[in-house]
């Protein structure tokens, strides 16, 4: 007859973990509903504001070195500071094209110095001139109804080249328009007005 004996020691047993389950439960409730976790943030909005000096490599051991400010903490002065800012700008808009102002003096006028500035007569820049173009029109090769045609010699007379309108001769020079007694040629290599060379015989 031992059944009453295993049944006051599984009452036992049963009562030591019910009290030890309700310590743990209290231990880990109380503190929430007490609010005593509060304190660790006071305590570090309390601390103070651990800043490092970290010397920049390369820098010379005589120089101080910069104090990098490490505080997370947000600033509202700094902020409500950046929000008066007026930006009032230079007057210029930047999505318009414009030409600046720029004052030319007039030729031969005597510098002008204003403290680092100065203003020296202006001078337009020279554009070279084209050479004469070294090709002599001396006859047509097309016929009635044809587009015109027409025969060009180098200057020493050694080539010859037929060509019309918009045509390239000489890897250089472009026949621009015919007419009955001169051909408008372009020199491509200089800029300006095509040449007159007019009709020759021989």
């Amino acid at each position: 007859m031992q059944l009453g004996f295993e049944n006051k020691k599984q009452t036992m047993w049963a009562a030591v973990l019910g009290v030890v389950a309700v310590l743990a439960m209290a231990y880990s409730v109380i503190p929430w509903l007490t609010g005593s976790s509060t304190p660790t943030s006071s305590a570090q909005a309390a601390a103070p504001v651990v800043t490092h000096t970290t010397p920049r490599p390369g820098t010379k051991p005589g120089k101080k070195p910069r104090v990098e400010n490490l505080d997370p903490t947000l600033r509202l002065d700094l902020l409500a500071s950046s929000e008066q800012t007026m930006y009032a700008g230079s007057g210029r808009n930047i999505f318009v094209s414009q030409a600046e102002d720029v004052r030319i003096p007039p030729v031969g006028a005597s510098p002008v110095t204003d403290g680092k500035k100065t203003e020296i007569g202006y001078t337009p820049p020279t554009i070279p001139q084209a050479p004469p173009i070294p090709l002599k029109f001396y006859g047509f090769a097309s016929s009635a109804g044809e587009p015109k045609k027409i025969f060009l010699k180098s200057a020493s007379g050694e080539d010859v080249w037929v060509a019309g309108e918009g045509e390239i001769v000489d890897r250089r020079y472009k026949v621009i328009r015919i007419s009955p007694t001169s051909v408008e040629i372009q020199d491509m290599v200089y800029s300006g007005p095509p040449q007159n060379i007019p009709l020759t015989q021989g």
